[in-house]
């Protein structure tokens, strides 16, 4: 059993960690710079491949697409770190499985996709703006992937909408700026209330799905361009890729870790 002081503590470590959001690193402050600047300096070959992953991200909030994920393979892993528990579907990671063993698996998915993406950014950087093409859909999927396999950690379905929903405003969150964030915070709070008063706020966020990754596009294509020059390109696309995995994964674990701690100091959950 999680006693509630247990809970209330790791709750005040996701909220010591939304406060810390509120900075930015000068990387980051370069990333806000106005994307009518990087219009002028990108390729439309580029600009397109950025077009395509805002139309990608829409379907994705519609039908899933080809981003679902096995959410098995997660369970499996859940289910190698706790042997003495019988995990086969998602309401059983969400009642049986202890906030710790979440956290793990969690941290194994953002070590295996910070390094993938590690690999995926170099190798792609070797030509520069003729392999940075490629690279954009390769990391979106992966940023998807990643928050999918996070959901399914802490016991939520990525198949639902609601829940792709909430993924692509984590997409959003680790790219905002100060007053962004805090919006965003708001949001997905709010996303999280029982009720029909929730269900309709998100079926009102479907209707604006673009304005939601216009800032997520800005500071990808901004990170992307400094990957166009060959061979330096592989340090740029390492680097980049390996980060926004890395960030991306923290904002997923925090967000989805503060839901299943509420959830679970709400509905009194006993587990093993």
């Amino acid at each position: 059993m999680e006693s509630r002081e247990y809970l209330e503590k790791e709750l005040l470590i996701v909220k010591e960690w939304e406060k810390e959001q509120k900075g930015l690193w000068f990387w980051d402050r370069i990333g806000r710079l106005p994307f009518k600047i990087l219009d002028k300096v990108t390729p439309a070959f580029i600009q397109k491949k950025l077009g395509i992953v805002l139309d990608e991200i829409g379907s994705y909030i519609q039908t899933g697409g080809k981003y679902l994920t096995k959410e098995s393979t997660i369970i499996e892993k859940l289910q190698a770190q706790k042997a003495e528990l019988k995990i086969t579907n998602l309401e059983d990671v969400s009642k049986k499985v202890p906030l710790q063993t979440m956290d793990r698996v969690s941290q194994d998915i953002k070590k295996s996709g910070s390094n993938l993406a590690t690999v995926q950014g170099a190798s792609t950087g070797i030509g520069g703006i003729f392999t940075l093409a490629i690279d954009i859909p390769l990391l979106l999927g992966m940023s998807i992937k990643t928050l999918q396999d996070i959901a399914v950690a802490y016991g939520y379905n990525p198949r639902d909408k609601q829940e792709r929903i909430f993924i692509v405003k984590c997409l959003q969150f680790t790219t905002s700026d100060i007053v962004g964030k805090k919006t965003l915070l708001k949001e997905l709070e709010n996303m999280s209330l029982p009720g029909s008063e929730s269900k309709r706020e998100i079926a009102s966020e479907l209707q604006g799905w673009r304005e939601v990754v216009y800032t997520y596009r800005d500071q990808f294509g901004w990170k992307k361009l400094l990957q166009m020059v060959p061979v330096a390109g592989i340090i740029f696309g390492a680097f980049t890729n390996r980060s926004m995995i890395s960030d991306i994964a923290d904002t997923g674990m925090m967000l989805y870790k503060k839901r299943r701690i509420e959830e679970r100091m709400m509905d009194n959950v006993p587990v093993d």
